[in-house]
């Protein structure tokens, strides 16, 4: 196993400070590996995380080779080349389990930002007070929009989020983590070859939810109430005006549509599977208010904004692959971590045999499918 820095590397260097996990620790498991602390409805922080996979990792005496970069991976006649800045390695078959979060996926206009302007990634960011004073604009409104523009605006400055399609969740339902209902009800196991749109599937932004001990929904709703400016998608910049789409209306029907048609899908299983006695009734919630008038531009000159905050989601860097397997978006193409090419597998990409794959608790049913797989193509 092969790890370019320390073990959970990611999860130690490029975290900001205050995030935690949007699973509780209940769910957070690997193969016989489990949390069993004291606080099963919390949510670990990043540290937490990084420290929960290393002992796993000492747990399962996993060959793990740290702090080694593989530069090159290339078919040979038998199998595979490794190249890494520590040596290269021959083999038959390789795991891709380089996720899909390597890069910051930042959009072209970027480059037209003026630069008496901050520009961070999420890779970036750490803090509040590592910005400079001065009105700030979040760029994304999935997991990590959500809670950034809370955090900055908690820290005393002027926030505006730039709102996009997004994925609407309460933080809980029926008295139960929202995560609980996804586990129980069965949507989290439904296959990759059972959804019928798998493209979309796999590039929907991350829902609207944090981890904190409150069990707090963070929603438009409630970054509005704090005082955060919401306006739509950044579309463009002309002139140093930065020019937002005018359909903030339709993207939160259509996210308040998608919640409550998932809420009814819980209240459908609980009906059918005992559910109503251990859990409250079935609930609604108040629809994403729309502003009486939200901006469509914004002067990038003005001096009201001092930073950007880019939280428009990450893609994967293959950059190392000399294996004609990627599309031309630059994505692997494989079926259920089965790639295109003899011998190569990925573990960890979002919905790669199951919707929950991406979560920690995810990893283990997929790794069984892939291995058993692979365990064959070496037999053969």
């Amino acid at each position: 196993m092969l790890e370019r820095g320390e073990i959970a590397n990611s999860w130690r260097r490029e975290r900001w400070n205050s995030l935690r996990l949007l699973t509780p620790n209940w769910q957070t498991r690997l193969p016989g590996h489990r949390y069993d602390g004291t606080d099963p409805n919390g949510f670990m922080t990043a540290g937490e995380v990084a420290e929960f996979i290393s002992e796993f990792a000492a747990a399962a005496e996993a060959p793990v080779r740290t702090n080694t970069t593989v530069t090159a991976v290339r078919q040979t006649d038998d199998g595979y080349h490794v190249a890494t800045d520590k040596g290269d390695l021959g083999c038959r078959s390789v795991v891709l389990a380089s996720g899909a979060c390597n890069l910051p996926n930042v959009p072209p206009l970027r480059q037209a930002v003026p630069t008496s302007i901050a520009c961070l990634t999420t890779m970036e960011y750490r803090e509040p007070s590592q910005l400079a004073d001065g009105g700030v604009l979040v760029v994304g409104a999935s997991a990590t929009g959500v809670q950034l523009a809370d955090e900055i605006r908690r820290s005393g400055r002027a926030v505006t989020l730039s709102v996009g399609e997004h994925v609407r969740l309460p933080r809980t339902y029926r008295g139960r983590d929202i995560l609980w209902w996804m586990d129980a009800s069965g949507v989290w196991d439904e296959r990759y070859d059972e959804i019928d749109d798998l493209t979309r599937a796999r590039g929907l932004p991350s829902p609207q939810l944090v981890g904190t001990p409150e069990r707090a929904t963070l929603d438009l709703n409630a970054l509005t109430e704090t005082g955060v400016e919401l306006v739509g998608r950044w579309s463009a910049i002309r002139d140093d005006q930065a020019l937002f789409s005018g359909g903030l209306r339709n993207q939160f029907a259509l996210a308040d549509l998608k919640m409550n048609r998932l809420l009814k899908t819980f209240d459908e299983w609980a009906r059918d599977h005992g559910g109503d006695a251990e859990t409250g009734p079935p609930e609604r919630f108040e629809a994403t208010r729309v502003p009486e008038s939200s901006r469509l531009r914004l002067d990038l000159t003005s001096g009201e904004l001092s930073t950007i905050v880019w939280a428009t989601g990450f893609r994967p860097d293959y950059s190392w692959l000399d294996v004609p397997v990627l599309d031309r978006k630059g994505y692997l193409r494989h079926d259920g971590g089965v790639v295109d090419a003899p011998g190569l597998y990925a573990i960890g990409l979002p919905v790669l045999r199951r919707r929950k794959s991406t979560f920690i608790h995810g990893a283990e049913d997929d790794a069984r499918d892939v291995i058993e797989h692979l365990a064959g193509y070496l037999a053969g």
